[in-house]
């Protein structure tokens, strides 16, 4: 299965081509569209740095090693609780094994990627949330959370 992601003239252009390329082979083509974007790049600029200060400041993991944490212990169970096919993905593959095993999954398993704003501003809070006593982290001014 291929993803593309249209978002210019010329990434359009070789979407095109490749929808054309591919029918022209197989004479059969499932096509899924996406139209607009699920999450803001600011709510995402807001994770990365929220990952490094949490490294910074605690000094206990790299800001990859804060990511992957958060992203099992909150953002897994936002996933699995509001989509089944996640979850039923997630429980065969990823559940049974041993935390450090998971750990070292979060690395590229999917999880914030796959989040709709809504969803990444109830992580974003969850992170918050969990380091409340021990770092400050702080929404910029112009979002506190954009649902």
């Amino acid at each position: 299965m291929s993803k593309y992601t249209v978002n210019s003239d010329p990434s359009l252009s070789h979407a095109i081509g490749w929808i054309r390329a591919e029918y022209n082979a197989h004479r059969y083509l499932e096509l899924t569209m996406k139209v607009g974007t699920d999450r803001s790049l600011s709510q995402n600029s807001i994770s990365h740095a929220w990952y490094a200060q949490v490294s910074t400041e605690l000094r206990e993991d790299t800001p990859l090693g804060v990511k992957c944490y958060c992203k099992l212990h909150f953002g897994v169970p936002i996933l699995r609780a509001e989509d089944g096919e996640y979850r039923a993905t997630y429980d065969a593959t990823i559940k049974r094994m041993s935390y450090e095993q998971k750990m070292e999954a979060m690395k590229c398993w999917p999880v914030t990627s796959l989040m709709t704003k809504a969803q990444l501003s109830a992580y974003l809070e969850a992170m918050q949330e969990h380091y409340a006593t021990r770092v400050d982290l702080k929404f910029p001014d112009t979002e506190k959370v954009e649902a």
